[in-house]
C-alpha cells in the first residue's frame, strides 16, 4: 500500500467511524474516497433503526403517571424494543462525570445506542451578553454529548420571545419581531453564534443538527439559509416531522438530504398543543429518496398513557421505516 493510499484509507476510516450514526458524515467519507460515484455502486437501502427521546416519557410530569428519569426512560425503552435513546438535557438529574458515565453504561447494558442529545438554547437576541451565554451553554453541552459518546446534538435558532409559548401555539408558531429589529438581524446573530461553536463541535466529534423549530427555524428556507451560510460537516439538520404545521411533505423534502437525525411525532390521545395526521408512509419514501440511513427518534407528544401509546408508536414507525 502506497503512503498516499494509506493516508486516504486512514482518513476515510476516521470519517466513517465518526459517522456510524451520522449520515451526513458518511456522505463526507464517501466523497473523500471517491466511492459511490455512479448508480452501479449505490448500496441497497436498509431499514432505519428506531430510537426514542426520553422526552416521550418525561412530558407526563405533573400527571398521575409521573415524570420518568433518564435512567428509567432508558430501561423502559429497552423493555419496549427500541434500538436507541435520545437524551433530553433538561431531564437529566446531574452533569457530573459519574452521572454521565452511568447513563452511558445504562444504555450499553440495555443494548441501546445513545443516538442524540436534545438541548435548549437560542441566539435570537440583540443583547451580545445573552447570545454569549447561549454560546457558552452550547459549548458546554457539546462536551456533555462527547462524554456520553453521543454523536449528534439538536440546536434551535431561538425565537423573538415576544409572546408566551401557549400563545405561540395558538399563532401556529408565528410571533411578532422585537421592535426595531428585522429577520436579517436575527439571521446574523444566529449564524455568527453557531460559527463560534463549530470548531469545538469538530474537535469533540459532535454533529450539531439545527432543527426546524420555532423562530427562524419555522420554515425550511430559514433553516437552509443558516446551514448553507456555514458549510461544515459538523452543522447539519435535525429534521422534525411535527414542526411544519401546514403542508409538511415538500418542506421535509427540502431538508431531508441534510438530516443527521429525524424526530417522528405521534399524538395518541390527542396532542398536548396540537395534533397532526402525519403520513409516515409518505415521509419514509422522502427519506429513502435522500438515502437517509440514520435513526428515527420518536417524540411522543400525546395524552394517552405512555405504557400503551409509546409501544403503538414504535410499531407504527417500524412498519414504515424498518
Amino acid at each position: 500500500m502506497t503512503t498516499k493510499t494509506r493516508r486516504s484509507f486512514l482518513a476515510a476510516g476516521t470519517l466513517a467511524t465518526a459517522g456510524i450514526l451520522q449520515p451526513g458524515l458518511c456522505r463526507e467519507a464517501a466523497a473523500f474516497t471517491g466511492e459511490n460515484k455512479g448508480p452501479e455502486n449505490k448500496k441497497a437501502h436498509r431499514g432505519n433503526r428506531i430510537s426514542v427521546s426520553t422526552y416521550s416519557f418525561w412530558h407526563f410530569r405533573g400527571k398521575p403517571e409521573g415524570k420518568t428519569s433518564v435512567e428509567g426512560s432508558i430501561d423502559q425503552a429497552a423493555e419496549m424494543g427500541f434500538d436507541g435513546v435520545e437524551i433530553l438535557h433538561r431531564q437529566m438529574s446531574g452533569e457530573t462525570n459519574e452521572y454521565l458515565q452511568l447513563l452511558k453504561r445504562r444504555a450499553i447494558e440495555n443494548g441501546l445506542g445513545l443516538t442524540g442529545f436534545s438541548i435548549h438554547q437560542g441566539f435570537v437576541s440583540p443583547d451580545k451578553n445573552t447570545r454569549q451565554k447561549n454560546i457558552d451553554h452550547t459549548l458546554h453541552c457539546i462536551d456533555l454529548a462527547h462524554s456520553m459518546g453521543i454523536p449528534t446534538m439538536r440546536l434551535n435558532t431561538g425565537r423573538w420571545g415576544t409572546v408566551g409559548f401557549n400563545e405561540l401555539m395558538k399563532r401556529r408558531g408565528i410571533e411578532p419581531r422585537l421592535k426595531g429589529y428585522t429577520d436579517d438581524d436575527a439571521y446574523k446573530w444566529v449564524i455568527d453564534s453557531i460559527e463560534k461553536c463549530l470548531p469545538h463541535a469538530a474537535k469533540a466529534g459532535v454533529v450539531m443538527g439545527l432543527e426546524n423549530h420555532w423562530g427562524l427555524g419555522l420554515t425550511p428556507e430559514g433553516v437552509l439559509r443558516i446551514v448553507k451560510a456555514l458549510p461544515s460537516p459538523w452543522l447539519q439538520v435535525t429534521l422534525d416531522t411535527g414542526n411544519f404545521l401546514e403542508d409538511p411533505y415538500d418542506k421535509l423534502d427540502m431538508l431531508a438530504s441534510r438530516a443527521v437525525l429525524v424526530h417522528a411525532k405521534t399524538y395518541y390521545g390527542g396532542g398536548l398543543w396540537y395534533s397532526l395526521d402525519l403520513d409516515y408512509a409518505r415521509i419514509a419514501k422522502i427519506l429513502k429518496k435522500h438515502n437517509y440511513r440514520g435513526y428515527i427518534s420518536l417524540e411522543f407528544e400525546g395524552k394517552e398513557a405512555k405504557k400503551t401509546a409509546i409501544p403503538k408508536s414504535l410499531a407504527r414507525l417500524r412498519k414504515h421505516f424498518s
